[in-house]
């Protein structure tokens, strides 16, 4: 048996797989089993943002390799806790850091962290427990986040869902007010929603959205799986709003690609959480933060600023592309997180675009996806554009 006929016979059909086989990859660039190159404008949905195979981040983990893999967060591991201290100062006042092993469990965290100060901060008729998410969210595949998740598509036969979540319309703020009750605790959303087809939080919303939780007693959750560690041209997405949550969670792109996950509370709710309130077996895996401090000591500020530089000459070779054929409606993102909305389905888009050796990703069915490493050169963003022009004239 081949390769795809072991997977369709061993497997769950939880993944609708490409036709790409990998065989290696490295920097901005993927190889299948046939010794073909291909561009990497996905990078792993926003994963390896320092490059596949970074040398930097592969040695810190070969170092730690040879010292120790695992001994269990009943001991201290110094990689794990080095990693958080970095973490933590990068973010708010008080900074706190649990680590877990992925984005869904770090929304998980934070959802557990928010209901726990809930409990020591009740309303007059007792305990808060409500988070209010919004619509076309996406916070993960566990219960609970998966209950915070605004796409019904992604309810399909998991009912009844966990109570306590209500959704508002981004950037709507009186949506958000309409929903604030006595048992609201927090108010939880993406910066920029990802799933959903890259649509960035205005400023201003998230400015009045920061008042309200202020006003009301509530905690801000950002979830930056997604568009956090350097995406947006900040380390973190908040950085661009001049907002402060009051938790953040990240992912991905945490470990360039080795399961890591973080959430971090400010000093209104860090405290919250005592012995025995939360733990995980592999979270914060001392190889893994090994990887992750590599990451750190590369994204920068020249670093960033360079990837703002790329992002800008991106954004203007896609507003020709978008002059050149009316079935582009939008061009939206922030940094190299870029959402190409379309007025037809873009998974033919995507498989042309393979073919001639460019990875992209089609989101909600109509928004092209580009999350390219932000190494990417903008001889690498001409040869995208160039394979996405003759996309789109092969559609049209």
């Amino acid at each position: 048996m081949n390769i795809k006929q072991v997977e369709d016979k061993c497997f769950m059909h939880t993944y609708k797989r490409g036709e790409l086989i990998v065989k290696k990859a490295k920097n901005q660039f993927v190889w299948d089993e046939k010794g073909v190159k291909y561009l990497d404008f996905m990078s792993g949905i926003s994963v390896c943002n320092v490059g596949h195979c970074n040398n930097a981040v592969i040695k810190a983990m070969k170092v730690q390799l040879d010292k120790f893999v695992h001994v269990s967060n009943l001991y201290y591991a110094p990689a794990q806790i080095r990693l958080g201290r970095e973490i933590a100062k990068r973010a708010f006042p008080g900074a706190k850091v649990f680590f877990s092993n992925s984005g869904a469990e770090a929304n998980e965290c934070a959802i557990k962290l928010a209901r726990k100060w809930g409990m020591q901060n009740p309303s007059k008729k007792g305990s808060r427990y409500e988070i209010i998410c919004f619509i076309n969210s996406f916070h993960g595949r566990t219960m609970a986040t998966i209950s915070a998740t605004g796409q019904k598509k992604f309810h399909e036969y998991l009912k009844p869902l966990q109570e306590g979540f209500v959704f508002a319309e981004i950037n709507n703020i009186n949506s958000v007010e309409k929903l604030i009750n006595d048992k609201t605790v927090a108010v939880m959303i993406e910066p920029i929603q990802g799933e959903s087809g890259v649509i960035p939080c205005d400023k201003m919303f998230l400015k009045e959205l920061r008042n309200v939780c202020d006003k009301k007693n509530l905690l801000l959750i950002f979830d930056e799986i997604q568009c956090g560690v350097g995406r947006t041209g900040k380390f973190y997405a908040f950085e661009n709003y001049d907002v402060e949550p009051d938790i953040v969670t990240m992912a991905k792109s945490l470990a360039n690609g080795f399961p890591l996950g973080a959430t971090v509370g400010g000093k209104r709710c860090a405290e919250s959480f005592i012995y025995g309130d939360h733990g995980s077996t592999f979270g914060g895996n001392p190889v893994a933060c090994a990887a992750s401090l590599a990451v750190l000591k590369i994204i920068n500020s020249k670093f960033l600023n360079n990837s703002v530089k790329i992002a800008k000459y991106f954004y203007e070779k896609l507003e020709i592309l978008k002059r050149k054929y009316k079935i582009i409606k939008e061009i939206r993102g922030l940094g190299l997180m870029i959402g190409v909305d379309l007025a037809v389905n873009g998974n033919n888009i995507v498989n042309y675009c393979l073919n001639r050796g460019l990875i992209i990703n089609c989101t909600n069915n109509t928004v092209v996806r580009l999350l390219p490493p932000l190494t990417i050169t903008k001889k690498d963003v001409d040869c995208a554009i160039k394979i996405l022009d003759e996309a789109l004239a092969h559609v049209v």
